[in-house]
């Protein structure tokens, strides 16, 4: 039996083919049955059978060609009207071409089934009428029975058509909504590339900056100075721990061996508000004065917040180590207001050039200030950077916390 489904489904032509042939050999079996001479087919069985060779025809290629199907169903019965041929076995055939055709999303050859369905019975009544019925009411009723029939046949392939369009609809939403998660996943990886890449900067910029200033001062007090040497390669130690510490957590992210292999190190909190006095002490052991005052009532801020300031205090120093020149000076300060906190750090050096802070750096590849204005933004605040009156450099960013209970 499921093979025989199967082959149903593989070969509906066919199918149609034969059921077409059917309603042939049904009409020829009445043409050529043997009757009285008052027959009604009596003298027009050649046109009969040239009506019920159209409709097996459009029974055969209504799949295909169900418009072409429905225009051939339709000349067969204006030919039967024109040659006057009774109604025949094989017309049972236009039922199936109305279902196909309403079934179908061509709407001009839905209406054009809808109207034949509501006029053929009542011309095949007129044009043929039943001597067997003695009443005007049986007519009527038997040629609206046969109406009926026409058009729950279009009811039922209209009702197909909706269905197969809402599953349509339904399918191309989800693929919609695929792609849309796609995109969505997309947007989260770059999103997540782009604050590791801020992280990473932020992070060897500074380390690196310091490591190499402390390992040119090693090598200059090396013979003069062992002790300050002893100290210097210290820091040299201490740093590039730190440094592999927070390359190591930011890294994490992109391992895909799971969570089996993780250390405690891989858990490291994110540095905040309360590890920038050990910044600045480590920026001063290279040589750097900093002035580092809090002013307001310090109290707890959300970790986003925390992360923000802690990283553009670490970016502009580092940016005073490389740009300020000799003998420059920094200032840090972090005031506590009522609903923001301002950072401010600025430097009395001899300041960065513009190309250096704008338009992403001399290469087209900076990240510093660039990092810095979407962490900002992040949080909801705002940023200033640019050159100091009188000198040097000064960045100013000031981060809402009424958003952040």
């Amino acid at each position: 039996m499921n093979r025989l489904y199967d082959l149903v489904r593989r070969h509906p032509g066919w199918v149609d083919g034969f059921w077409g042939v059917v309603w042939l050999f049904g009409t020829v079996v009445v043409l050529v049955a043997p009757g009285n001479p008052d027959s009604l087919y009596r003298g027009s069985e050649a046109a009969a059978v040239v009506a019920a060779l159209t409709l097996t025809g459009a029974l055969a290629i209504r799949r295909r060609a169900p418009e072409k199907a429905l225009l051939a169903g339709i000349a067969a019965g204006l030919f039967q009207l024109a040659t006057d041929v009774p109604p025949i076995p094989s017309d049972f055939v236009f039922l199936i071409l109305v279902f196909t055709v309403a079934s179908r999303p061509v709407r001009w050859a839905s209406r054009l089934a809808l109207g034949a369905s509501l006029t053929a019975p009542g011309l095949a009544t007129v044009r043929w009428p039943d001597s067997n019925e003695d009443s005007l009411a049986g007519t009527i009723v038997s040629t609206v029975f046969v109406t009926v029939m026409f058009l729950l046949a279009w009811v039922l392939g209209d009702s197909l058509r909706t269905r197969r369009a809402y599953y349509a609809e339904l399918e191309e939403r989800a693929a919609r909504l695929e792609r849309e998660r796609e995109t969505q996943s997309r947007i989260a990886v770059a999103a997540e590339r782009a604050r590791i890449a801020r992280e990473l900067h932020d992070v060897v910029a500074h380390n690196v900056s310091v490591m190499v200033v402390q390992a040119d001062g090693a090598a200059y007090v090396l013979d003069s100075h062992p002790e300050q040497c002893r100290t210097a390669l210290a820091t040299i130690s201490g740093t590039g721990r730190q440094a592999l510490t927070e390359m190591r957590r930011l890294l994490g992210v992109l391992r895909g061996d799971g969570a089996s292999t993780a250390t405690a190190q891989d858990y490291v909190p994110q540095p905040g508000v309360e590890q920038l006095a050990e910044l600045v002490d480590q920026v001063r052991d290279t040589g750097l004065p900093v002035d580092f005052r809090i002013s307001g009532t310090p109290r707890p801020l959300p970790s986003g917040v925390e992360l923000t300031a802690y990283r553009i205090v670490q970016e502009a120093l580092t940016n005073t180590r490389k740009h300020g020149g000799p003998d420059a000076g920094a200032r840090v300060c972090l005031d506590y207001a009522g609903d923001a906190l301002t950072v401010l750090a600025e430097d009395d050096g001899r300041g960065a050039q513009r190309e250096l802070y704008e338009e992403r750096g001399v290469d087209g590849l900076g990240q510093g200030l660039i990092g810095m204005r979407e962490r900002v933004g992040m949080v909801g605040g705002e940023l200033l950077a640019g050159p100091r009156p009188g000198g040097g450099f000064r960045i100013s960013a000031t981060l809402p916390l009424a958003a952040h209970p």
